[in-house]
Order: C-alpha cells, then sequence, then structure tokens
C-alpha cells in the first residue's frame, strides 16, 4: 500500500473512532452499575452489535497500519520487521473476528 493511502486511511480511522468511542464511554458509564441482564440487553441489541462491529473493524484498521509504521520506522532487520508485520496481520484479522463472533453469539 502506498504510503500516502496509508497516512490516509490512519487519519479517516481516527476521525471515524472518535464520534463511535464516544457512544461506547457514555453507554459504558450508563450500564457500569447495571446488573448482568441490563448489560446483556444492551450488548444482544442490534444497534450496539452494529455499533461494535463498526468501531471493531475501524480500531484494528487503525491499530494494524499504526503498528507496521513503527516497524517500518524503527526495526532495521528486514526478517524480523517481515515476521512482525505478519503476526500483526494474522492478529489484526483473527482478534477482531472472535470478537465478533462471540458479539453476534450473545443471546439471552
Amino acid at each position: 500500500m502506498k504510503a500516502s493511502r496509508k497516512w490516509i486511511i490512519q487519519r479517516a480511522s481516527a476521525l471515524l473512532m472518535i464520534p463511535l468511542m464516544g457512544w461506547f464511554v457514555i453507554n459504558l458509564i450508563s450500564i457500569y452499575d447495571k446488573g448482568y441482564f441490563e448489560v446483556m440487553d444492551f450488548f444482544s441489541s442490534d444497534k450496539s452489535k452494529i455499533r461494535m462491529l463498526i468501531l471493531i473493524l475501524i480500531s484494528f484498521v487503525h491499530i494494524v497500519i499504526g503498528l507496521k509504521e513503527i516497524y517500518e520506522d524503527y526495526i532495521q532487520n528486514e526478517k524480523i520487521k517481515n515476521t512482525a508485520s505478519n503476526i500483526t496481520n494474522v492478529l489484526g484479522i483473527t482478534i477482531p473476528a472472535i470478537i465478533i463472533f462471540i458479539l453476534f453469539n450473545i443471546n439471552l
């Protein structure tokens, strides 16, 4: 991916996360002292699932691009840099997939 495209995606994902993180923090505060069923009700609603899905995907895109930039800037050994980048790619796909699978299998 070209450096300018990565830069634009990194900045766009950061901007998109601002309202999503605001929504998440406000709702996390509102369900903080609720019971189990109220919390599960929040996370099992379709609106919450879709918003969490978007937040997770955008966050992990942002994280993967950021980590790869760090690897490119600070790791001199090409083998280590490529290994770290590949591990980041695998985890950047696996972790969100697991979270999304769990999120969409929450039922009351």
